[in-house]
C-alpha cells in the first residue's frame, strides 16, 4: 500500500476512535506544563499528576523554585523516578528563564531546548499546549513504538523518527496525531501483547499478527 494512502486511512481511523485526545497531564500555567512534562520522562501522566497535585501547592510562583533547596525538592518529586537529575534540571531551568527569558518560558523551539532538561520532544509538548504554536510532532514512547510498528518510520532516534513523521502528515494534524497516538499505544498497541485481534488499524499494520504475545 502507498504510504501517502496508508497514513490518510490511519489518520482517519485515529479520528474516529480518539476524537477527543489530548494531554492529560494537569497544568495552570506555562511553567506548571514544563516542570509537568519534565517530571513525565519515564514515568506514567499518572504518577506525575498524583505528584503535581502537591507540589502545585507547595511551589506556587516561578520564584518558589528558583528559592527552593535542591534536596528538599529531590525528595518532593522523588517518586516520579529520577529525581535527582529532574531536580537538577528544573530548578536549573527556573532560573534561567527568571535570569535570561525576564520569567517567562520562552515560545521558540530554539530557546526552550537551550533549557536544561529539555528536547525537542518536551518542547513540542509545551510550544503546542501552551502556546498553539506546532513546529514538530512529540514522539514519546508512545508515538516512537506505535509510528515503528505501523511502518511509518524504520528509526528509533526520536529525532529521526520525528522528521520522518513530519514528511508524511500534513501540518494540521502534527498536534493531534500525537496525543491520538498515545491513547492508541496505551489502549491497544501496548508495548507488551498488544491487541492486535481488536485493532482498528491491524489491516494496515505489518506488524500486526506478528508481534511476540499479541491478543
Amino acid at each position: 500500500m502507498d504510504q501517502k494512502v496508508s497514513i490518510h486511512k490511519i489518520l482517519e481511523i485515529l479520528k474516529k476512535y480518539y476524537p477527543h485526545a489530548k494531554i492529560v497531564l494537569n497544568f495552570k500555567n506555562d511553567w506548571e506544563l514544563l516542570v509537568a512534562v519534565i517530571l513525565s520522562a519515564q514515568c506514567t501522566d499518572k504518577k506525575v499528576n498524583e505528584v503535581t497535585a502537591k507540589l502545585w501547592q507547595k511551589y506556587k510562583t516561578l520564584d518558589d523554585y528558583v528559592k527552593a533547596e535542591a534536596t528538599e525538592f529531590e525528595k518532593d518529586i522523588h517518586s516520579t523516578g529520577f529525581y535527582h537529575a529532574k531536580a537538577k534540571n528544573i530548578l536549573a531551568t527556573a532560573k534561567l528563564i527568571k535570569e535570561k527569558f525576564g520569567g517567562k518560558v520562552p515560545k521558540t523551539m530554539e530557546e526552550l531546548v537551550s533549557l536544561s532538561g529539555v528536547a525537542r520532544k518536551t518542547a513540542n509538548v509545551v510550544l503546542g499546549n501552551a502556546f498553539n504554536i506546532v513546529v514538530g510532532i512529540a514522539v514519546d514512547t508512545h508515538v516512537s513504538r506505535v509510528s515503528q510498528r505501523l511502518g511509518l518510520t524504520k528509526n528509533t532516534d526520536p529525532v529521526k523518527i520525528e522528521k520522518d513523521l513530519m514528511s508524511l502528515l500534513p501540518k494540521e494534524e502534527w498536534f493531534s496525531f500525537t496525543y491520538r497516538i498515545i491513547d492508541f499505544g496505551r489502549e491497544i498497541c501496548v508495548a507488551k501483547g498488544p491487541f492486535c485481534s481488536k485493532c482498528p488499524l491491524n489491516e494496515l499494520c505489518p506488524s500486526a499478527f506478528k508481534i511476540p504475545n499479541y491478543r
